[in-house]
């Protein structure tokens, strides 16, 4: 896969013509998280192979904008790091379903001449410097946790998503569980009021800003930070372990609620328990309307959605991103057999 563009909205637009006529071809149009965008767009290129005549054009422009449009009916399926709402879902005409598709870890990545690849960050120490309390990079607070680590008497700069964006809900979910004043002064959600620092749009808005920004730290999805090639650091978790972000380690996250998975899937996997957890781990939805209102763009979606399931979660791991455990993919498929035409009837194939 291409290398990432770090600025800019990204916009997937697959529209070869293999096979069959362009007449005959059919667009799905989707929207919304950038978290899973290097995942989708895999999936979306290797599904031309399934089916020929189905192309997507997918807009990454952030969970927020990939709600609001679902909501609008503008787009035939939305995309989100956070789970819709209550109110959200009751603003929506319809009933919305969520449908996992992969996990991932939100890491703080940084731009800090000296400090090397190492750097360890208590919760106390995320909560701090988001809040503008930590404003140096030789804080003791974070200091005190790596010994021999050449840290800078510099100003951090501090960098957030500037968008509505399910990779800020699971960052700013993870930050209310582990502080109290976060959790009373800012709180969780798409869009925050940010305390401090820039603002960037979509990871790939971040990932940009932390690279030509000394002395700055962001949060962005794992991949993002890989192919910048930005370090990120280790989080100490709940069980008090500094863990790195890894396949495994968000794995180990969501076995702490796999088999709890409630029927709508709208679930937190952000500081979960156990040893081996990382604690800034997230899944990721694709939002799709229980009654269809085109038959044949819905029968379309629900194949793709089986795909996913059955095939496309073994590409999962070359893109740093975790598959779903099997207890999910179990009922989520249950789920999918809901998806109906306009007429009621079901679109899954029996």
């Amino acid at each position: 896969m291409r290398k990432l563009m770090t600025g800019g909205v990204a916009t997937l637009m697959l529209a070869l013509a293999l096979g069959g006529s362009a007449a005959a071809q059919m667009q799905l149009n989707g929207a919304g998280a950038t978290f899973p965008y290097p995942m989708y767009s895999k999936w979306f290129n290797l599904y031309i192979q399934v089916d020929p005549q189905v192309r997507f054009n997918y807009q990454s422009i952030g969970s927020g904008g990939g709600i609001k449009q679902i909501t609008e009916e503008t787009v035939d399926f939305g995309a989100s790091d956070g789970p819709m709402t209550d109110e959200q879902l009751n603003a929506a005409p319809g009933h919305i379903m969520h449908f996992p598709t992969v996990m991932g870890a939100v890491v703080l990545t940084y731009n800090a001449e000296g400090v090397g690849k190492a750097l360890k960050l208590t919760p106390e120490a995320i909560a701090g410097i988001f809040l503008g309390r930590i404003t140096k990079w030789n804080d003791a607070a974070i200091a005190s946790e790596n010994p021999g680590v050449s840290l800078p008497p510099r100003d951090i700069v501090v960098v957030h998503r500037s968008d509505g964006s399910g990779t800020s809900y699971i960052f700013t979910d993870y930050l209310s569980k582990v502080s109290r004043d976060w959790n009373n002064k800012v709180g969780k959600g798409t869009s925050v009021s940010w305390p401090v620092g820039l603002g960037g749009k979509g990871n790939e808005g971040v990932t940009g800003l932390v690279k030509q920004t000394p002395f700055s730290i962001g949060y962005v999805e794992l991949i993002y930070a890989q192919q910048n090639e930005l370090p990120y650091a280790d989080v100490k978790n709940s069980a008090g372990r500094y863990v790195s972000p890894s396949l495994e380690s968000v794995t180990a996250a969501a076995a702490a609620v796999a088999d709890s998975m409630p029927d709508d899937f709208r679930v937190s996997i952000t500081n979960a328990p156990g040893a081996d957890a990382y604690p800034i781990s997230g899944m990721t939805w694709l939002l799709v309307y229980e009654k269809q209102k085109d038959a044949t763009k819905g029968r379309a979606i629900v194949r793709f959605l089986d795909w996913m399931m059955r095939d496309g979660q073994q590409y999962a791991a070359a893109l740093h991103y975790a598959q779903l455990p099997p207890q999910v993919l179990a009922k989520e498929k249950l789920a999918l057999a809901k998806v109906t035409g306009p007429d009621g009837g079901p679109l899954a194939a029996r």
